[in-house]
């Protein structure tokens, strides 16, 4: 089928290759989530913002970080 491909399989361990762009994604998605999380707290401390957008990148960012140490610690 067209989209059997697109989902990953258990089992199946990942290339080096294929761990390295992973990794790269989950550092990238995890900084800027950091960061928005960060910009965003200034902007609820002075008063702009609420809470919700700073707490929810906080934890897509503690997220990703969990999935790039147990990807990095994966040999």
């Amino acid at each position: 089928m067209a989209g059997d491909d697109l989902t990953p399989q258990r089992g199946r361990r990942l290339s080096r290759s294929e761990r390295e762009q992973r990794g790269y994604r989950l550092v990238v998605a995890g900084g800027i989530a950091g960061a928005i999380s960060v910009v965003t707290a200034v902007l609820a401390i002075v008063g702009v913002l609420g809470w919700g957008l700073p707490f929810l990148a906080l934890i897509v960012a503690a997220v990703c970080g969990v999935l790039f140490r147990r990807l990095a610690a994966s040999r």
